[in-house]
């Protein structure tokens, strides 16, 4: 058809306009924030960015964002600025517990993502897959369509490894993602690719909302096998892509995330202290 882009669907649309967000309920977990929020709460929120128009942020952090977000001020601010924040990783409820500001369940994003598309196809929003492993945004795009029928696809991009550091690519993306006109944005680069990348472009885009999937596409396209659900209900699916990959993921997991466990420690030691002396 004379004028199609291609990797963008026919019949997509977009909604603009919607009411004010109602306010936020914040828990602190060391430098980042998480919203106090259920899985339909987050959905509903989600929705609400949508009418409102946008550009809108959704972070979805874990032990090793927030071990980061220790060390690095320009991921941290991007964490300040996000607009949604979710406990994607059980630890962070198990530390919100902890603390006594308890988060009330664990919202994993790659839950998350298709109740996300299950909401659009029923509210009429349309969506865009960006990144993945080779043949994951595509097959995703078709799964989910297949799975609700009134799923509107605005398209859908690879996203070629080193694509941000090539300034045509990444100004071809920009422009296709603006033409596509998506009321959500899924992107799977990575963190915390994703996430800088979302921060930078998300003024552009157009898009009301935008959100940093990891290896979620990966999931849906079956290229990659997620945790069983034993150890996604026990908080053990950091554990699971440890055994899965055990050469990649050691460092992080074994070494750079565990002082997690003593900062949360050292925090309630303060907490505490400041308790008793106010």
């Amino acid at each position: 058809m004379a004028g199609e882009i291609p990797g963008i669907l026919p019949g997509s649309r977009r909604k603009a306009a919607g009411e004010g967000l109602p306010p936020r309920d914040l828990v602190r977990i060391l430098e980042i924030r998480v919203d106090r929020v259920t899985m339909d709460q987050a959905l509903e929120r989600i929705s609400s960015m949508v009418r409102a128009g946008g550009p809108f942020q959704v972070l979805t952090p874990n032990v090793d964002h927030v071990m980061r977000a220790l060390k690095d001020p320009g991921f941290c601010e991007i964490y300040r600025a996000g607009d949604l924040v979710v406990a994607d990783g059980a630890p962070l409820v198990w530390a919100s517990r902890f603390l006594g500001d308890p988060l009330p369940e664990r919202v994993a994003g790659s839950d998350l993502t298709p109740r996300l598309c299950a909401l659009a196809a029923e509210r009429g929003f349309s969506v865009f897959f960006m990144g993945g492993l080779p043949g994951s945004a595509l097959a995703a795009a078709e799964i989910l369509r297949e799975k609700h029928p009134s799923l509107s696809v605005a398209g859908w991009d690879p996203a070629p490894v080193g694509f941000d550091k090539d300034p045509e690519l990444s100004a071809a993306l920009e422009e296709k993602i603006r033409k596509a006109r998506p009321d959500l944005l899924f992107v799977a680069l990575g963190s915390p690719k994703q996430d800088v990348w979302i921060h930078e472009h998300k003024d552009r885009l157009g898009v009301p909302v935008s959100m940093g999937v990891g290896a979620t596409l990966d999931f849906i396209s079956g290229k990659v096998k997620r945790a069983p659900l034993f150890f996604q209900r026990a908080g053990l699916e950091w554990f699971w892509r440890l055994l899965s990959e055990p050469r990649r993921l050691w460092k992080r997991y074994l070494l750079d995330d565990m002082p997690f466990f003593w900062h949360i420690f050292r925090e309630r030691l303060r907490r505490r202290r400041e308790e008793n002396s106010g």
